[in-house]
């Protein structure tokens, strides 16, 4: 059995913790590890490292191989898509790449989700494993404990098959995600469970179905690997679930006794984290009186609440979402409306992460930046120039290691360098202590792309 991460989602519902360029499965919101790292480490309670590959989009590449320095299978899509595509592309990397048989079950899960306890789920995997091999495709289903509008569901029809003492069912429908009325029927019929969005296939299964049901998907695999590569771009842009899964009938659901989590909202992020005797979830600095069933999250500032009830609160260093418990679903809305007015704050953080190290944006101002720039042991930025802008570093802690056009120095704290516009230059740790420099940048354009690298080990 092998698996497939789909780590390529660009989620903006936990907007402002979670950008565009800096999705939530990359987070550390449900304890000291991403919900990516978290992820990888469930499924190798019973596969390998080489089992695992893992699908993202092109410019999370560095943040997948941070969390995950010794994966060794990765897949980065060029463009972002959707899970049709990505699973038709990952089946050909398993087949070209890996020389998985057709017979070999793959098990897709997303990257962001919060499962426990992974013994359990580990468990269940094993018998989905048993289940595909008989030329099911079997879609994990939650049991809600909860009417939920923010989840699709899944109906269960007549039970097919037993394994471990579990009944397994044909799948009647899915249904996409109902008004809060049709969620609490959904509850009390009790034969329709939460749609987690894990399946498990053999490859042999999956692309039968694709050819029966989305001859596009399957005519791709008459391509190679780096072909279809190549072509990704012009894919469908269609899920997984429309493309195959609500037309075939070879698609059973296995039910899931455990808890299982998909962070997609700030309310189902509340239900995870633990919570203080007035039912209060809070990091950071903050002092709430009279408070209680409220989410606060602080970042630099001291917060301080006062007679509030089941509310949610976020702070970031750019940005402070305020809401109703309960109205979290439209925080999608308040993203869109914020991308149409082309704010910066739906794309980055004011901490951008690099290969290297980051840098945090301190002002921003016209014909002029200033940044706090991180460098770690033994990393170097490319081999650079900038058209329109000069650059001033102060070290503050460290040693940086400069090339200034032919000029090579090393500059310590306390001490700085001047990069002309136009100028080759690069900036290195050579130490074994992070490296940290405050930069000002100077001219008529201060932005991100002005950069034109010459040499980059990151091959950027």
């Amino acid at each position: 059995m092998k698996a497939l991460i789909l780590a390529g989602g660009g989620g903006t519902r936990l907007w402002p913790l979670s950008r565009r360029n800096y999705p939530k499965q990359f987070l550390k919101i449900s304890g000291d590890k991403s919900l990516l790292q978290q992820t990888a480490e469930r499924l190798l309670k019973v596969m390998t490292l080489d089992d695992l590959v893992v699908v993202t989009n092109a410019k999370y590449k560095f943040y997948v191989k941070s969390d995950l320095p010794d994966i060794k299978h990765l897949i980065f899509e060029p463009v972002g898509r959707n899970t049709a595509p990505a699973i038709a592309l990952s089946i050909k990397y398993f087949l070209e790449k890996l020389g998985c048989s057709e017979d070999e079950v793959i098990l897709m899960c997303p990257s962001d989700h919060v499962i426990r306890p992974d013994e359990k789920f580990a468990e269940y995997i094993e018998l989905a494993d048993t289940i595909a091999r008989k030329g099911y495709i079997v879609t994990f289903g939650v049991k809600p404990d909860r009417p939920e509008p923010g989840y699709g569901y899944i109906k269960a029809g007549k039970g097919i098959g037993e394994g471990e003492g579990i009944t397994f069912y044909k799948v009647e429908k899915f249904v996409e995600k109902p008004d809060m009325a049709t969620a609490r029927q959904y509850v009390d019929d009790g034969s329709y469970y939460w749609n987690s969005g894990m399946f498990a296939f053999s490859i042999k299964t999956m692309l039968d179905q694709m050819g029966k049901h989305s001859p596009e998907m399957k005519g791709l695999h008459t391509q190679g690997f780096e072909d279809m590569l190549s072509a990704f771009e012009h894919m469908p842009d269609i899920s997984i679930d429309y493309a195959v899964m609500e037309k075939s009938d070879r698609v059973v659901v296995l039910p899931l006794d455990l808890y299982w989590n998909d962070i997609g909202s700030w309310d189902s992020l509340y239900d995870v984290l633990d919570k203080d005797e007035e039912r209060n979830v809070t990091q950071g600095d903050v002092l709430a009186i009279d408070t209680k069933g409220t989410l606060i999250l602080g970042n630099k500032r001291q917060i301080t609440t006062i007679g509030l009830n089941d509310c949610l609160i976020v702070e970031t260093g750019d940005a402070i979402l305020i809401a109703k418990k309960g109205s979290a679903q439209k925080v999608k809305e308040a993203v869109s409306r914020l991308h149409k007015a082309s704010r910066s704050e739906v794309e980055d953080h004011v901490t951008t992460y690099r290969p290297w190290g980051s840098y945090t944006i301190l002002e921003d101002g016209l014909r002029y930046k200033i940044k706090r720039i991180v460098v770690n042991p033994n990393e170097k930025l490319s081999l650079q120039m900038h058209y329109h802008r000069s650059e001033h570093w102060v070290v503050v802690k460290g040693t940086a290691k400069v090339l200034v056009g032919d000029k090579e120095m090393h500059i310590h704290e306390n001490e700085s360098a001047y990069v002309p516009k136009s100028t080759l230059h690069r900036l290195e740790n050579p130490g074994k202590v992070p490296l940290e420099i405050i930069e000002v940048q100077n001219g008529e354009y201060v932005g991100e792309d002005d950069i034109i690298r010459i040499e980059d080990k990151y091959d950027r």
